[in-house]
């Protein structure tokens, strides 16, 4: 404060104010000289009085508070000595030998209130009490008690924790600890507990009382003599001013403030310059002799001078004064009262300004990290999520943006760092750029900024290309096309996934004439490693969904056996989302027929394909046997749940829930379907006049689910009419119910063609949305009929006599067909399969034998006993016939009949 006004005294001219007169009248009259007793000292209306008042009553304060605290620190340690001592006394008392056989004894108050009470006087505790487990007094200090109920907290204790606290006992409030008491095998068997009342342990902080109040009285004493002596100097330097008078004396040099970096003019209402701190002088450059000047003269700018000199009210106006901005404030000081003038105060704004713009663009910088977490990645797509990226970077952050994978990444596998890099994305403000277009092959060498951050796994950053040598030889050519297009400043971040470097992107700047900075490498940086994180999760998933397609690829039939009697067209469609497990196939049987087999299981993924691929092979085993549909799906069904169980134990691998299947078998002579489904939509069919119908056939349940049978249905399919298999994806869809798609099918079947390949075309191009959500797998069968000139039926007699006039006519009908090369080999086959029926099975026998795309001998009898394949020894009179059966056809069989079975046997056709 008295440097304050020294310095004010030296350079305000505002120093002859009201209040330096007063003062001066004061001491000449002798009113205001300093006293040097302690009774001016004492006076409560100087600086110097109030200051004495308040230090004493701080003082007085201090004391009482730290002799408040001392002794309820006193109290507090009492107290945690007493809940020390009550603890150690019980744990110790419950560890003494021979306490546990005392409990077992028939009285134990007399064998330890001894103990107790000698242990109780030695440990110097109020009590101690030993209780059994329900808490009721073997001994107590007071006889009397003996026998009741112990008051305190005894669960944990029961629960061999130990446990103290603080209650109101039957002695007064204490402090008390209560101890389990433990047998050999640790089994509480009784409890232990010690006490001291608060009384007893209160009586440290009395005894200090004492001590401590003497002390806070000559800590006071002290304290008004260092505060006597403090004030007395500050009536000195005060000269015995009030507190008013001190604050009208220095409200100028208040509000002038020399030491805040603000400026201050203050200006009388001629134009004078009254006062400028430093900051002021600084900001204008003023020279040392401006105050006393007229504002006009002091070298300002016109427009700040006319300013000050006009003393108008302005607001944050801003004046350029040399290379900065400053921001003046003015306001009159005459409007309450004072003196004409005014007061204006100057800020630099320059600094802010460039502060304000560091924040917009750190703003700017984090709303596109912000937008690349929420736009990068949207799909699984490599080259996808490598455009999204150069989307979003053009314009914000750089004029073109190009990202660069190795070949093997945009396969779904890992980087090869030795291979070439395929321009994967570009994009950039005008599309004529020179940079390397979209798809080319490129291998960057190792002085290039992008071989570099390739080699290092580091960013790079070129902020001047035209002098980048390295960039160069690249391609000298096409760099100086770059230079002489205006690029001229690059930044080059390695896409890095962990330890993998996938590829490279590169942000070039030509519009901007400032180079890429440090700050701006950094941005690059978050960029990138956001769009690396997603781009190699699409890589990951291309990889999977590549493993799961070559699966599911290499499960689905590639073509279609060689059959006549169904022409056939299949589709196959899988998800947006990727691979699933829909399936179908084609399974020629005996006797010329067919079997058709569509199926579902719900997911995608490899664990879907693969579920797909052991159902399919399943079926392929089980068409082997012949069997109908309904006991075909039983066998698939059970197979299932025994996968499920298999499956149960491993927790990574998850059940086969969801799986349908329909199995259908088209015999061209009876020109008959049989049909069974297991969950599976129904299979539609149009006859040959164009009319469309779902066929009623028994819906099962799901595949796995057991305990249900199935049934089957069988058709009536005139020739040239059409069956249609699919899975619910063709139907099935989250925009609208099963019975609209199947609507929407039967309307694209009406108005499609008779061929199979037509009806696949009509009814996938009729399917909205084109991209599906779920596989889909269509088959549509056009049906053909044996013709009844290509079918030799003869019934057989139970004489072996019989089997010559087989073989007979067998020999005519071959001639008839032209099969003369056949003759030998199939009378033979019928001889033995005849015969075997004679013998072997139960009348009536049928022999039947079809000219399709191989020659198909059939022989029917009624039994259901199967004749096996074996080798005969040389005594054996018999057991070669189906061997040689086996040797003279393709193949042969046995299928079962509801009243019978049908031995087959299949020759090619020369």
């Amino acid at each position: 404060m008295v440097r304050l006004m020294g310095r004010s005294r030296t350079r305000s001219p505002l120093r002859h104010g009201p209040a330096a007169p007063a003062r001066h009248r004061r001491q000449r009259d002798g009113r205001s000289r300093p006293a040097s007793g302690p009774r001016s000292v004492l006076g409560g209306r100087s600086v110097a009085g109030q200051v004495f008042v308040l230090h004493l009553v701080i003082v007085l304060l201090l004391v009482v508070a730290a002799v408040v605290a001392l002794v309820l620190q006193v109290q507090r340690d009492s107290t945690q000595e007493a809940r020390n001592r009550s603890l150690a006394v019980a744990e110790t008392f419950a560890s003494a030998p021979g306490l546990v056989e005392a409990l077992d004894s028939p009285d134990p108050t007399a064998v330890l209130q001894p103990r107790a009470e000698t242990a109780r006087e030695l440990a110097n505790v109020d009590f101690i009490v030993v209780m059994n487990t329900d808490a009721i007094r073997y001994t107590h200090p007071k006889a009397d008690r003996i026998g009741k109920q112990f008051v305190g907290t005894v669960e944990p204790a029961l629960a061999g924790e130990p446990v103290v606290e603080e209650i109101e006992g039957t002695i007064g409030e204490l402090v008390q600890a209560v101890v389990p008491v433990k047998d050999g095998d640790g089994t509480v068997v009784g409890l232990v507990s010690a006490g001291i009342t608060t009384e007893n342990v209160g009586g440290a902080a009395e005894d200090q009382l004492p001590l401590v109040l003497g002390a806070g009285l000559a800590a006071l004493a002290l304290a008004v003599g260092g505060a006597a002596l403090v004030s007395r100097r500050l009536m000195r330097q005060t000269h015995g001013l009030g507190p008013h008078e001190m604050t009208r004396m220095y409200e100028h040099h208040d509000a002038v403030l020399h030491a805040v970096r603000e400026g201050v003019i203050i200006v009388d209402g001629d134009g004078t310059l009254m006062l400028a701190n430093d900051e002021a002088h600084r900001l204008f450059s003023l020279p040392e002799d401006a105050e006393g000047r007229h504002v006009l003269d002091i070298g300002l700018d016109p427009g700040t001078a006319e300013l000050l000199a006009s003393g108008r009210v302005a607001t944050d106006e801003v004046h350029r004064v040399g290379g900065r901005l400053l921001a003046l404030n003015q306001r009159p000081t005459d409007r309450a009262g004072g003196p004409p003038g005014s007061v204006a105060t100057v800020r630099d704004s320059t600094e802010l300004r460039a502060l304000s713009g560091r924040a917009e663009t750190s703003r700017e910088r984090l709303n596109m990290l912000y937008d690349a977490g929420v736009g990068i990645g949207t799909s699984l797509d490599v080259t996808r999520t490598a455009e999204e990226l150069t989307e979003l970077a053009v314009p914000r952050f750089a004029d073109f943006v190009t990202v660069d994978l190795f070949e093997s990444v945009l396969a779904g596998g890992h980087p090869d760092g030795a291979a070439a890099l395929r321009r994967t994305a570009v994009t950039g403000i005008t599309e004529d750029s020179p940079l390397y277009p979209r798809d080319e092959q490129i291998r960057f060498v190792a002085s290039s900024p992008q071989g570099r951050s390739l080699t290092t796994g580091r960013p790079v950053l070129e902020p001047r290309l035209g002098e980048a040598p390295g960039w160069r030889a690249q391609d000298v050519e096409r760099s100086g096309q770059v230079v002489e297009y205006g690029i001229h400043s690059l930044i080059t971040v390695p896409l890095r996934a962990g330890a993998l470097v996938l590829g490279v992107v590169s942000f070039w700047r030509s519009e901007k004439p400032e180079p890429f900075d440090a700050d701006e490498l950094v941005l690059a940086e978050e960029l990138v490693a956001r769009a690396a994180v997603s781009i190699d999760n699409a890589r990951r998933y291309t990889r999977e969904h590549s493993m799961a397609v070559t699966l599911q690829q290499s499960l689905l039939p590639r073509s279609l056996p060689a059959q006549s009697a169904l022409e056939i067209a299949y589709r196959y469609l899988p998800a947006q989302a990727g691979v699933g497990g829909d399936w179908f196939d084609v399974l020629p049987l005996s006797g010329a027929r067919v079997a058709l087999v569509v199926g579902d299981v719900v997911g995608h993924g490899l664990h879907a394909a693969a579920t797909m691929g052991r159902l399919r092979t399943a079926v392929h085993n089980f068409s082997a046997l012949d069997l109908p549909p309904d006991e075909l799906l039983g066998l698939l069904d059970e197979l299932v749940g025994r996968i499920d169980q298999d499956e149960a134990q491993d927790e990574q691998v998850a059940p086969v829930t969801g799986a349908t299947c329909l199995y259908a078998v088209y015999d061209p002579v009876l020109r008959r379907c049989t049909v069974a489904r297991a969950g599976h939509p129904p299979p539609a069919v149009v006859r040959p006049d164009g009319s469309v119908e779902f066929a009623e056939v028994p819906a099962g349940p799901p595949l796995g689910l057991g305990g249900l049978p199935f049934e089957s249905a069988e058709l009536e399919l005139p020739e040239g009419s059409r069956l249609v298999l699919y899975t619910d994806g063709l139907v099935e869809d989250r925009a609208h119910d099963i019975d609209v798609g199947l609507e929407r099918l039967r309307e694209a079947l009406s108005r499609a063609g008779d061929s199979p390949e037509d009806t696949c075309r009509v009814v996938l191009e009729s399917r909205r949305p084109v991209r599906a959500g779920d596989d889909i797998a269509l088959l549509v069968a056009r049906t053909r009929v044996l013709a009844a000139d290509r079918i030799a039926e003869w019934p057989v007699p139970p004489d072996p006599a019989a089997v010559g006039e087989v073989r007979a006519a067998v020999s005519r009908k071959l001639a008839e067909w032209g099969l003369e090369e056949l003759t030998f080999g199939t009378e033979l086959i019928l001889s033995e399969l005849v015969t075997n029926a004679l013998r072997y099975g139960g009348t009536p026998i049928q022999v039947r034998m079809l000219h399709d795309r191989n020659l198909i001998c059939e022989v029917y009898d009624n039994s259901s006993t199967s004749p096996h394949l074996r080798y005969a020894t040389m005594t054996d009179e018999g057991g070669r016939g189906l061997f040689l059966v086996a040797q003279l056809a393709e193949r042969w069989g046995t299928r079962y009949l509801p009243a019978g079975k049908v031995i087959w046997a299949e020759q090619p056709i020369p």
